[in-house]
Order: structure tokens, then sequence, then C-alpha cells
């Protein structure tokens, strides 16, 4: 009824072990996860430090719009006026003073300096947001190139022993003298050409995984899911190019054309006068010959500008903000055509990936495997030539990493377009 004595420490080894590895059981599970394309995306946006950057810049700007926007510090004078350096002291002159003074300056345009700063975070803001998406979709392409690398590896190596059956078949059929050495050497030449494209596939797939672990890091080496995204539809052109306007790359630039406006207003400000008032008291110490004490003084003062040499400061200030205000105009306008021509370009693209997909599933695809089965049966009844069986062989083979290739492409389609037309993650 009882464990034997001699079990017991066995047994409680047995249990701290499973107590110490089974909470690790999950997290080694965890890193042999197939790796899906909706979280390699996620990792890759997971502090992405491009739009990190970008928006810590734009905080720095909120910062400067802040104080931009504040009166600067006032200026105190503290002085000893009027001393008599021939005789006498503090008290013999009248006008002796202990003098304190206070300077408060009103610059021009901190307003609107303030709001060229919010502008310019804001382009910043939406910059970060278009360089998600443009990460998000090169962390797409990047899985997708690595997706069908190996699949198209796979299909190589499962198509491999048929190319050998064919050797073995030929051989065969020479040895008895019902076919020539020729065909023996064109399977053998098929064959290596096969697996020369073996080893190019698995330096492709390779490739494609180090240009993920740009955004993944480590996580790009975990095995690939075997599926691809469900992305077979997409809305209408038209509905595309609406969702093209609030693109955050577009949003950006507008917010570039405001920032660029709000500098030629302050060139504009900066050519009329500013302005500082100046406060200060005197103190003088003695007494009248009536015997009464000297009076204080108080003194008040205004600064105004002269801008009478404004022609190579202030009029050069407002011609180059002019110019650059020009320039972000035709940089935002270049933009919206290159994005409207990319977004049309894509679309066609997708529409023909469409056709030629439902073209390879009802049609190609079935061609090429009859085309198979009948030029094979056809050479072991003697009644067709060997050249053909490699061609349909191989037809066969190229058509359907033809067909993996239209589903991948058509996957990275869908990706530009999402980025394009922000269309759901």
């Amino acid at each position: 009824m009882f464990p034997d004595v001699g079990r017991v420490p066995r047994f409680f080894v047995f249990v701290v072990v499973v107590t110490l590895f089974c909470p690790a059981i999950p997290a080694a599970a965890q890193q042999r996860l197939p790796l899906t394309i909706t979280e390699a995306g996620d990792l890759a946006l997971a502090g992405e430090p491009g739009a990190a950057a970008l928006l810590d810049s734009a905080d720095a700007l909120q910062e400067r719009a802040v104080a931009a926007g504040q009166l600067p510090d006032p200026m105190m004078r503290v002085g000893l006026a009027n001393y008599p350096i021939s005789g006498g002291g503090f008290t013999t002159e009248g006008m002796t003073q202990a003098q304190l003074g206070f300077r408060q300056a009103f610059p021009r345009a901190r307003s609107l300096e303030s709001d060229q700063f919010e502008s310019q975070a804001r382009a910043l803001t939406f910059n970060a947001d278009a360089r998600k998406r443009d990460v998000l979709q090169a962390t797409r392409h990047a899985w997708l190139d690595t997706y069908y690398a190996q699949q198209a590896e796979a299909l190589l190596t499962e198509s491999r022993p048929f190319f050998a059956d064919l050797v073995a078949i030929t051989r065969s059929l020479y040895s008895v003298g019902r076919k020539s050495q020729h065909d023996v050497l064109r399977a053998d030449l098929e064959l290596s050409r096969l697996d020369d494209r073996l080893i190019e596939t698995s330096r492709v797939r390779e490739s494609s995984r180090a240009m993920l672990s740009r955004w993944l890091g480590a996580e790009a080496y975990r095995p690939l899911a075997m599926t691809l995204p469900a992305w077979q539809e997409v809305p209408a052109l038209e509905q595309l190019r609406e969702r093209l306007t609030a693109h955050p790359a577009l949003a950006a630039a507008d917010a570039g054309v405001g920032a660029r406006q709000a500098a030629v207003r302050v060139a504009e400000e900066r050519k009329k006068p500013g302005w500082a008032l100046d406060v200060g008291y005197g103190y003088r110490d003695g007494y009248l010959p009536s015997g009464e004490p000297r009076s204080d003084f108080v003194s008040v003062a205004v600064t105004v500008d002269l801008p009478l040499f404004s022609e190579n400061r202030q009029d050069r200030r407002l011609a180059a903000a002019l110019s650059e205000r020009r320039a972000a105009l035709n940089t935002q306008a270049d933009l919206e055509a290159r994005l409207g021509s990319e977004l049309n370009a894509e679309y066609a693209r997708w529409q023909d990936l469409v056709r030629r997909l439902e073209l390879y599933e009802t049609r190609l695809l079935e061609q090429s495997r009859s085309q198979v089965e009948a030029a094979l049966l056809a050479y072991q009844s003697d009644a067709g030539d060997f050249a053909d069986v490699m061609r349909a062989y191989i037809d066969d083979l190229n058509a359907r990493i033809a067909y993996l290739h239209l589903q991948v492409d058509q996957a990275k389609s869908y990706a530009v377009l999402a980025n394009l037309g922000g269309l759901e993650q």
C-alpha cells in the first residue's frame, strides 16, 4: 500500500523535475509556433525604431511650439548713475542715483512661430504613421518572399522522385534496347538541373528570411505558417481613391505646406517693428538747499525697432519663405500624382492576377497534369518521344510553381493596396 522506501527519493526527484521544467515548456513551444503574416506585421510594428524616432522629433517640436509662444524673460538693470569722480560722494550731486530697472521685450510673430512648430510636429506625426504602413508592407513582402521560396523548394523536392523515376525507367528501357543513350543522358541532365534549382531556391529562401529579420530579428527564423492569408477581395477602385486622400503621407505633405505658410506669415510679421518696455527707479540721497530730502526718480521708456534697412534681411527672408512654400506645394502635388498612379497601376495588376489565377485553377493545372500522364503513357508504349515526356514533366512543375508565384503576387498586391487604400490590416 505504501511506496517502497528506496523509490521515494526517485519519486520526489521526478516531482521536482516536472515542477521546474513544466513552466518552461509553453515558452519553448511558443518559439516553435508557426509565424503567420499577421503576427509578423504585429512584431515589426511593435517598437519600430524609425516611427519612434519620428514621434520623438514631433514631441520635441511640440515643446518648441510651447516655448516659442512665450514672452522672453524680463531683464533687470542695476546701476549707479551720475556719480561724481572729481570729488564728493553719493550725496554730493543732486543727479547721483542708485538705479533699478526692468525691461520687457515683446518680440514679433511669437504666436506665428508657435503655429509653425505645431505644423511641423503634425507633419512628423503623419510621417510616422506613413512609416508604419511602409514597414508593414515591407514585412509582408519579406514574409511572402520567404513563403514562396519555402513552398517552391517543397514542390521541387516533391517532384524530384518523379524525375529520378524517369532516369530509372529510361535506363531500364535502354538496357533492353528499346531506348537510346540520348534519352538516358537527357534524363540525367534534367535531374541535375532540378538539383540546381533546389540549391538556388534554398539560397533565395535564406536571403528572404534575412530580409525579414531586419524587421523581426530572431523571430524571423521561426518556421512559417503553411497557408497564405485570405486576401481575396479588395474594394472598388473609386473607393480606394477616396481612401487614398486620407493617406498619412498626404496628410504629412499638407501639414508641411501649413508649416511653410506659417513661415511666410512669420517673415511678413518680422517686417513690422518690434518693441520693448523699460521701467526704472532711481534712488537719491541727500537734501535740497531748503533742507528737504531729495526726491527719487521713476523712468518709463518704450523702445521701437526701426526697420530702415530691410532689403537684404527681412525682404530676403520673406522671399526665401515664399520659395519654400512653393516647393512644399509642388512636392505635395507630385506626391498626390505619384500615389494615385501607383494605386491605379496596382489595382490593374490585382485584376490581372485574379484572372490569371482563375485560369490556372480552372484549366492550366489540370491540363499540365493530363499532359504528363499522356506523354508518359505514350513513351512507355513506344508511341511517344522521351523529349515530350521531359517537357511535360517540366511544364507541369513550372505550372505549379507559377501558380504558387501568382498566389504570392496576389498577396503582395493586396499589401500594396492596403498601404495605399488604408484597408483593414
